[in-house]
């Protein structure tokens, strides 16, 4: 009987980073990730299940699970109501592009 390796999706990660097609890919949903990763943040220093969050939104739970799991690009409209639901503040921020 043969054993199998398991590996972490972070090993699986860090490999495939060392492709640079697979690189760019992932660098150019950089800042997805991060707005991502700020929201389910944001719902969890609230203290809110995604449930709570739609409620507050007027919307519903799988609504407000497509939105953090990055399926649909939100609105500005709609990340303003999420920000509210999560008692925080939205602020949006254009910086200068790297050069390069």
């Amino acid at each position: 009987m043969s054993k199998v390796k398991l590996i972490s999706a972070q090993e699986v990660h860090a490999q495939d980073m060392k492709d640079p097609a697979y690189r760019a890919e992932y660098e150019a949903l950089e800042e997805e990730f991060a707005l991502i990763t700020s929201m389910i943040q944001a719902r969890a220093r609230a203290h809110l299940t995604q449930a709570e969050v739609a409620a507050k939104m007027g919307t519903t739970e799988s609504a407000v699970s497509r939105l953090e799991s990055g399926r649909t690009m939100p609105s500005t409209r709609t990340l303003k109501r999420y920000a509210e639901a999560t008692g925080t503040r939205l602020r949006i921020t254009l910086e200068p592009a790297p050069q390069g």
